[in-house]
């Protein structure tokens, strides 16, 4: 039997273990099942909270809804803070570490100002071959690898169709791309819809998702910052950054983090 605790962040769902202990060890199919949303307790994706290897006060492990292993959820690592105030020494600030880097969290309430790892492999105005027409998108990773494209209605954009073509694109191989389709609402506001790699399917939102379609409008738009980004599921996040010489520094993403409800499952 496992505890567990059930989050969401902007309607992004996760199922947490503290396994500081390190007697938790999930299969591919075990994740699988617990999100599954008819057969098991059902998320986006699962979130372990466990002992630092270096000066962090804890890891984070982040694995999609297929049981595949990701380097970072910027939803998530909100949540990720929450539970880890919660079940630790309740500290406002805390720092933690994921295959993109260390990750540092300040709390006010429900809501979590991430310190973002700094982005790379900015992109912009590519070319990508597609059946029916080529598309002009833009590219960063914000953590993960993210696709990001301008749509005029972000009601009447494709995203199961066209989100799952580009994710698996070539371009993008071996290990994919999440996509993001953004409309402008206003000199400093986007809304975005976005297809995630793992879940395979679109989400509610998407953190590093969020992160990299403000960037890309702040570079394309030469927009200042903070950036106001609407989600699918309603709730609005704030992108801070600095530009430096054509690059982004100091990234932050703030946003909400609620516990939803807490359990044991037997696996």
């Amino acid at each position: 039997m496992l505890r567990f605790t059930k989050m969401n962040g902007a309607g992004n769902d996760f199922i947490l273990f503290d396994n500081r202990t390190g007697s938790i060890d999930l299969d591919r199919s075990q994740i699988a099942q617990l999100c599954d949303r008819h057969r098991g307790i059902g998320a986006d994706g699962i979130l372990l909270l466990e002992r630092p290897t270096n000066h962090a006060d804890f890891r984070m492990r982040y694995f999609n809804a297929d049981g595949g292993e990701a380097e970072m959820c910027g939803n998530g690592a909100r949540c990720f803070a929450r539970f880890a105030n919660k079940v630790s020494e309740q500290k406002p600030k805390i720092s933690f570490e994921t295959p993109a880097g260390v990750i540092s969290a300040e709390l006010k309430g429900n809501l979590v100002t991430l310190q973002m790892t700094e982005p790379t492999d900015l992109g912009l105005n590519i070319d990508l071959p597609m059946a029916a027409e080529n598309k002009t998108v833009h590219f960063i990773n914000s953590g993960v690898p993210h696709v990001v494209i301008a749509v005029a209605k972000i009601d009447d954009a494709d995203v199961r169709c066209d989100g799952a073509t580009i994710r698996h694109h070539k371009m993008f191989s071996p290990n994919g791309a999440n996509v993001n389709f953004i409309e402008k609402r206003g000199p400093n506001k986007i809304a975005i819809r976005t297809y995630e790699r793992g879940v395979e399917d679109e989400t509610l939102a998407c953190g590093t998702g969020i992160v990299a379609s403000a960037l890309i409008f702040g570079a394309n738009e030469k927009s200042s910052s903070p950036i106001t980004v609407l989600a699918r599921g309603g709730d609005e996040l704030q992108v801070g950054f600095e530009k430096v010489e054509g690059n982004f520094r100091n990234v932050t993403l703030t946003g909400p983090a609620e516990f939803v409800f807490e359990g044991t499952i037997q696996i």
